[in-house]
């Protein structure tokens, strides 16, 4: 197998669609993750690092009913819910995500997202990102990434199946769950580093979306330009 590309040169991409999570590859939320979950570990008593890192990239039921097996699973995560739709002051776009959206034909792409859809809806319209036609949420889906589940009911959406799909991903779970899904994934370097992206199995590594270009393309195929990274 050869090595993930840390993109040092162009690199063509040829698919039919994109599935793309949505923290950490089209918005930053990052620092509102943190301080949902961060506020969540102080009320219980966990090491807030540790239980963010551990909530990144997955439905946060799933997380919830690993730390607090006795709880009220459902309100925990109806608390979770209203903090991070309340906390969204400095969720932004990532680089690169609203251009390469607006060039996608609306029929070749979809978001799919650990979020909640009241979640979702929230951080798409704070970070200024073009309305998805196909929006998997974990509303959609009885078994989160890492589970294939979620990016083939996204591939289904649009009607693709999903071995003509990148996935792009930001984290392990994501990543793992595209490969289980089928799909070529496309990592971003925007929360872990290289070792855990390859580990994943990541099939190219690029910083953010502004180093992934669309190309004209006469066929049916999409077909993009993977460029430097630093």
């Amino acid at each position: 197998m050869t090595d993930p590309l840390d993109a040092t040169q162009a690199t063509p991409i040829h698919c039919r669609a994109f599935l793309f999570d949505l923290d950490g590859v089209l918005v930053d939320s990052t620092p509102a993750v943190a301080r949902c979950w961060s506020r969540f570990a102080r009320i219980h008593g966990f090491d807030a690092d540790t239980v963010v890192r551990q909530a990144h990239g997955r439905p946060s039921i799933a997380t919830l009913r690993e730390l607090l097996p006795n709880a009220d699973h459902d309100a925990e995560d109806r608390q979770m819910q209203q903090w991070e739709i309340e906390d969204i002051s400095d969720v932004v776009a990532l680089p690169g995500a609203i251009d390469l959206l607006r060039s996608l034909p609306i029929d070749n792409w979809a978001i799919v997202t650990s979020c909640t859809r009241p979640l979702a809806e929230v951080r798409i319209r704070a970070g200024g990102l073009p309305q998805p036609k196909y929006l998997v949420t974990s509303n959609d889906i009885t078994r989160g990434k890492p589970d294939p589940e979620p990016y083939l009911k996204g591939a289904a959406a649009l009607g693709i199946a999903a071995a003509d799909c990148v996935v792009v991903e930001d984290a392990p779970a994501g990543i793992r769950s595209g490969k289980a899904a089928g799909a070529s994934v496309l990592a971003l370097q925007t929360t872990d580093v290289n070792s855990e992206l390859t580990a994943a199995g990541a099939c190219w590594i690029i910083k953010d979306l502004s180093f992934l270009r669309l190309r004209p393309s006469n066929n049916s195929h999409l077909e993009a330009i993977l460029t430097g990274s630093t």
